[in-house]
């Protein structure tokens, strides 16, 4: 099955479950970004990250989640919406870090401090709203769950995984949200705690049983239905006009020093890495755009 996501609920509505699976999506955003074995996995966690949080998303909203840290990898951005459009880059594609006790030094190139922003578009043309939590163990899923539960006040678990294979590209990555809502008695979340401090770890799960596995992990026999199974998928959306508008907002001053020193701009997307070329002319008919000045409001 392509990578996708399933979203349900348990029959009395208190409990919230989603389960993902981007491991195509994942090792084509890792091969983009060259990234080395730790970023990989930091990455792919990520983009599991975002997809389930789109799954949360509707109609033309959007999500992003950016981490940043003072380790090597310096900072993780992950975008996805309510479609299932998955895109996501990193500061340091090549930085590693030793692995700890065995497993992946996710914390260690990310760094012991930083923030989290999460900042959600809601489609309507308003401003996203943002909101900011430090670092707490610079574990991708633990510090997603702790902004959900503090910021969003929305008690959450989130588990994240993934494997390489042999020639270190992405094999397996993918997870898992759950949120109790205000509803929820202690007795539901006492036992899906258990179930989530149970689980074998995630990527194993995936590739033994598929998302249908860890859904089945997670709820148990607790009833439930399931409400949604979507595609997900990277799409990066840059155009060369975007690019233009970003040179545009340089101003005349800006624009002037690209052409004296320069001549001509290179520019490449963070996410897909195309690149995007703008010869003097070009650059000259921006800068005598930037000059004109604006037409009152009427």
């Amino acid at each position: 099955m392509n990578d996708h996501y399933i979203r349900a609920m348990s029959q009395s509505g208190a409990i919230r479950i989603l389960v993902c699976d981007v491991t195509a999506l994942s090792a084509e955003i890792c091969s983009m970004q060259k990234a080395s074995a730790t970023v990989s996995i930091a990455l792919g966690r990520a983009l599991a990250a975002g997809a389930l949080m789109g799954g949360l998303l509707k109609g033309t909203q959007r999500v992003a989640l950016k981490y940043e840290g003072n380790g090597p990898m310096k900072k993780l951005i992950v975008e996805a919406d309510a479609g299932g459009a998955v895109r996501g880059s990193v500061g340091n594609p090549e930085a590693e870090a030793e692995p700890v006790n065995g497993k992946w030094n996710v914390a260690g190139i990310l760094g012991n401090a930083g923030f989290l922003t999460v900042a959600k578009d809601p489609g309507t043309g308003a401003e996203p709203y943002r909101g900011t939590v430090q670092l707490h163990s610079s574990e991708i899923g633990n510090d997603l769950a702790l902004y959900l539960t503090e910021s969003e006040q929305t008690p959450s678990a989130v588990g994240l995984g993934a494997s390489l294979d042999s020639d270190g590209d992405i094999a397996i990555c993918g997870g898992f949200l759950v949120q109790a809502l205000p509803k929820a008695e202690d007795v539901e979340i006492d036992a899906l705690m258990e179930r989530i401090a149970a689980l074998a770890p995630i990527s194993e799960i995936l590739a033994e049983g598929g998302t249908e596995g860890l859904l089945a992990a997670l709820v148990g026999d607790m009833p439930s239905n399931r409400l949604e199974t979507r595609e997900l998928y990277f799409k990066c959306g840059c155009t060369r006009s975007k690019v233009e508008q970003a040179l545009y907002l340089l101003g005349t001053a800006g624009l002037k020093s690209i052409i004296d020193n320069e001549g001509v701009a290179e520019v490449r997307c963070e996410f897909c890495r195309k690149g995007y070329s703008f010869d003097r002319e070009e650059l000259k008919r921006f800068e005598m755009l930037s000059a004109l000045p604006e037409e009152p409001v009427q």
